[in-house]
């Protein structure tokens, strides 16, 4: 797989991962062909729908999954496995293959995000740079899309880089945008993956100056009339006398962020009215959340900054997705569906593949998983109904070498998209089940182990 040339992604691994290799290479079961999932067992609770976002960030992340002199060296040193594990880690590159949900797509209860098909060895020592990835990005993007659900037309701006670590902010301003954010605020993101960004001041800008008129004179000095003014630092009503009689009529905006916000919302919009700044946008910011965001609809507000909230997943800050060895091959050398069925985390076994069963209307019906014949080549295709059924996994990486080339607005259109084609009570806020139902078809029996 060709490589992004960037920090090696190798010790961002468990432990085990590492054991489990070492004993199947000695005992001659790492060669077995293999075939690993990512999905999540249920939704967040009461969720009616999820979103996919992380795989850009893992296809890079695998490109980089090498194990150096330093990180060859860590392990020998702490003894975490043997000599011929070391021998084989020293040459490791993925050469597998991997289909998946593309980034953007909403998923459900089941949807088989993530196949990895390769032997035990190389699939296996994956597991955790997988879930890291995917459960992250897809909590953020899935708490996004209920976001910008809530607000319609009205632009959502990211701004939780001072609530979460300065990575995983990152990757959450990137999971946002998917999810149909329109800024953020954290220039890395913006830098690294593209994401417009934004930003104008804090209160601590008004309390450096003198008073009120000096800061927003300085601010409209620097920045020009379409600048946002923060008014809410003293006596909002003031302040917005202040800022139209400083940047005049044509303000870009001004930001509220503490108080009753509808009800400031509405009396700053007719305040704004009154002085003839009829197209000076009111942006409303203080620990939003989808709710929160839905009850603001009710008011004359343009725009929403969202931090804390947001980079926490809304009350999930994981998607609770796991990694399972659905299939692997048998002594014959044909693949045998394997499960786990432990109490309350049972799995079903075999290769699958997945389209969205859709209505002539293109209203999506079901999730349909199907397990059997049509996946044994390959998981993108499979026995589909009619010709209103849509096929979802697609190639990512194919023996060894990233296929897929995606963009983050090609993302960005496809959540809209997808989004889209759910029936309309998957914008309700109320909890619910997932707003389709997830069903299972099997073209020929599977052995179970």
């Amino acid at each position: 797989m060709t490589t992004s040339a960037g920090v090696s992604t190798a010790l961002l691994t468990d432990h085990y991962e590492l054991t489990m290799l070492s004993a199947a290479l000695r005992d001659g079961t790492a060669g077995r062909r293999s075939v690993f999932e990512a999905f999540g067992r249920r939704l967040p609770d009461g969720r009616r729908y999820g979103v996919v976002a992380g795989t850009g960030r893992l296809l890079d992340a695998l490109a980089d999954f090498r194990f150096g002199d330093a990180e060859l060296s860590f392990l020998r040193e702490h003894k975490v496995v043997d000599e011929p594990t070391l021998e084989w880690l020293s040459s490791y590159r993925f050469t597998g293959d991997v289909w998946g949900y593309a980034e953007g797509e909403v998923y459900f209860p089941g949807s088989p995000m993530l196949i990895i098909e390769s032997t035990f060895a190389e699939a296996v020592v994956l597991e955790t740079l997988v879930l890291s990835i995917l459960n992250h990005d897809t909590a953020i993007a899935s708490a996004a899309s209920r976001m910008t659900a809530a607000a319609e037309d009205r632009p959502c701006i990211e701004m939780g880089s001072r609530r979460t670590h300065e990575e995983a902010a990152i990757a959450a301003a990137r999971a946002a945008y998917i999810a149909g954010f329109t800024t953020t605020s954290n220039l890395e993101a913006g830098r690294r993956y593209g994401v417009p960004t934004t930003g104008t001041a804090a209160h601590a800008f008004t309390l450096l100056h003198d008073d009120e008129r000096a800061a927003f004179q300085s601010q409209v000095d620097t920045f020009g009339t379409d600048t946002t003014l923060l008014v809410d630092t003293y006596d909002v009503t003031n302040a917005v006398n202040l800022a139209i009689e400083i940047a005049g009529p044509q303000l870009g905006a001004v930001r509220l962020d503490s108080g009753d916000l509808l009800q400031q919302a509405r009396e700053v919009r007719e305040q704004l009215d009154s002085l003839g700044a009829t197209s000076t946008r009111i942006v409303v910011t203080s620990d939003l959340d989808e709710f929160a965001i839905a009850a603001l609809q009710a008011g004359p507000v343009d725009g929403y900054g969202v931090g804390t909230q947001l980079v926490t997943g809304s009350g999930a800050p994981t998607a609770g997705l796991v990694y399972k060895l659905v299939a692997r091959e048998d002594s014959s050398g044909e693949l045998l569906g394997v499960a786990k069925k432990s109490k309350d985390k049972t799995s079903i076994g075999g290769r699958k593949y997945a389209f969205r069963r859709r209505d002539p209307r293109g209203v999506a019906e079901a999730e349909v998983i199907g397990i059997g014949a049509a996946a044994a080549n390959d998981p993108s295709t499979g026995l589909r109904t009619s010709a209103d059924d849509r096929t979802l996994l697609v190639p990512l990486v194919e023996h060894g070498e990233r296929v897929f080339t995606g963009t983050l607005d090609d993302a960005r259109k496809r959540h809209t998209t997808s989004r889209g084609e759910l029936p309309p009570t998957a914008r309700q806020m109320s909890r619910g089940e997932p707003v389709i139902p997830t069903l299972y078809q099997r073209e020929e029996k599977e052995r179970m182990s």
